[in-house]
């Protein structure tokens, strides 16, 4: 029996298999965990202790054969067995997750869309059946679907939520920007994309803050900035000040 899995290497894993995956298509059949590392900015040690929790067991001077592992991989996160899915919400995201190809690659297929908009309702999107809100719980339960996608604003995401569990769903993908109140043996797997963004702008903002006290004011002064910003009607300064209140405000 497999041992639990960090988040950690959870997270990992999958950048484990994109890379095997590329290294499939080149012909190689074996790797070593300092060719993975290498590649991934990782050391040796780390990507062999992440690779412990597939059950593989690599060869001293050899490595691991490719297909073995990819196989071990997939089986640990589950992609091994295509899970059935209903997207909840097909608006602007729900679609673009709708019309995503690729997740029958990683164990997820998504069966049907619902809404409560009536002007969606009955359509599809990308292939995919637009139905009313109200038949989730009995149809998620006659088609024994076990992972529902919220994509759908927060007012609604918890009513959302509660209708899936109703219908026997046992985990949820929830993209909306609300924490969901649900039983203890429900799993729940947030992706906030507002928290994402606002690492990234902190994260590029120190980084412009960074930049401009090693180069003074060169930085943005240099003549195509300024050719730009003046084309712009742009002002030559951003106020993104770091450790402020106000980041992010332009001024």
């Amino acid at each position: 029996m497999l041992m639990p899995i960090p988040e950690p290497t959870l997270r990992r894993l999958p950048k484990y298999h994109h890379f095997l995956v590329g290294l499939r298509e080149q012909g190689v059949t074996s790797v070593s965990c300092t060719r993975i590392g290498d590649s991934l900015a990782l050391l040796p040690v780390q990507v062999r202790k992440d690779l412990q929790y597939t059950g593989i067991v690599g060869r001293p001077k050899v490595g691991y054969e490719l297909q073995e592992l990819l196989d071990k991989i997939e089986e640990a996160l589950g992609w091994d067995n295509v899970s059935d899915a209903f997207l909840v919400g097909a608006g602007n995201l729900g679609s673009a997750l709708l019309g995503y190809t690729k997740f029958g690659q990683f164990g997820l297929s998504i069966v049907a869309a619902f809404d409560a908009d009536p002007r969606k309702i009955g359509t599809q999107i990308h292939g995919k059946h637009v139905l009313s809100l109200e038949k989730l719980p009995a149809l998620a339960q006659r088609m024994s679907v076990h992972i529902g996608i919220i994509t759908t604003p927060a007012e609604s995401a918890q009513r959302v939520a509660d209708l899936l569990v109703a219908g026997g769903v046992r985990a949820l993908w929830n993209f909306a920007p609300v924490t969901l109140t649900v039983p203890a043996d429900i799993i729940v797997q947030n992706e906030d994309l507002y928290h994402s963004l606002a690492a990234l702008s902190c994260k590029l903002a120190r980084n412009l803050h960074t930049s401009r006290r090693t180069h003074g004011d060169s930085y943005d002064k240099r003549p195509e900035i300024r050719e730009g910003l003046r084309d712009s009607g742009a002002a030559p300064e951003t106020a993104c000040e770091i450790g402020s209140d106000t980041a992010g405000d332009t001024r």
